[in-house]
């Protein structure tokens, strides 16, 4: 579903990302690991177009998305909800999630969004900025879910998050990954959290892919070393 090919990404002069390969299949749910600093968000931008690729191959259901804008990504079936998550916090919850509507055409919040996230529903005329950060997490996934993705990203989700919210969000995820049959790449430090929801964990370490484990071989105890600081 989603193939990246000898990716190669830098800020200016300086390389960030060094040849990563890595290929998640349909229904399959990706977790990257590492550190700050090694790669995680440039990845993930790179992959939306926020960033610039200096070489390699991003395809997606086959089409290549390299010299698409994001905004033609989306279309593709590319989401990504951002570290920070990056709502509108001046408008309602019910206007953030419509947002996500228009590059389909449609105005109507379908009430499966609603289905997956009850608090939007009792909050929907609420505003964006006076949610707690679960919520807003909750806000941001059901934002890029109204565009109707092949393949969810997903930066740290898990920050500034208490920890019963996100055992309800790895719940979640993986409900939206068996009933929407899309599949879900999640950037991650928190270990326990990655184990929850990935078939696959990978880490990065210094721009590179260093670990690609199936979840069921996964060494706890070494992955641990590669987000120790």
């Amino acid at each position: 579903m989603l193939a990246i090919s000898d990716l190669h990404v830098a800020y200016g002069q300086s390389e960030v990302l060094h040849g990563l390969n890595v290929s998640v299949a349909a229904n399959e749910i990706v977790a990257i690991m590492g550190r700050n600093g090694m790669g995680k968000t440039t990845l993930m931008k790179s992959l939306m177009g926020i960033l610039p690729t200096k070489s390699g191959s991003v395809t997606m259901d086959g089409a290549e998305l390299n010299k698409l804008e994001s905004y033609e990504r989306v279309a593709k079936g590319l989401a990504y909800v951002p570290q920070g998550r990056m709502i509108f916090s001046t408008m309602t919850v019910k206007e953030n999630i419509e947002t996500g509507l228009v590059v389909h055409g449609e105005s109507e919040v379908p009430g499966a969004i609603y289905e997956l996230f009850p608090v939007l529903l009792e909050m929907k005329n609420r505003r964006g900025g006076n949610l707690s950060g679960g919520q807003q997490q909750q806000l941001a996934i059901a934002r890029a879910l109204a565009t109707k993705p092949k393949v969810l990203l997903l930066d740290e989700p898990t920050e500034g998050i208490q920890p019963s919210i996100i055992k309800e969000m790895a719940r979640t995820l993986k409900r939206i990954r068996d009933e929407r049959g899309l599949s879900i790449v999640v950037s991650e430090q928190v270990l326990s959290f990655a184990l929850d929801i990935a078939d696959r964990v990978l880490v990065i370490e210094n721009g590179e892919i260093v670990r690609d484990d199936p979840r069921d071989t996964v060494d706890a105890t070494q992955i641990s070393k590669y987000l120790s600081v």
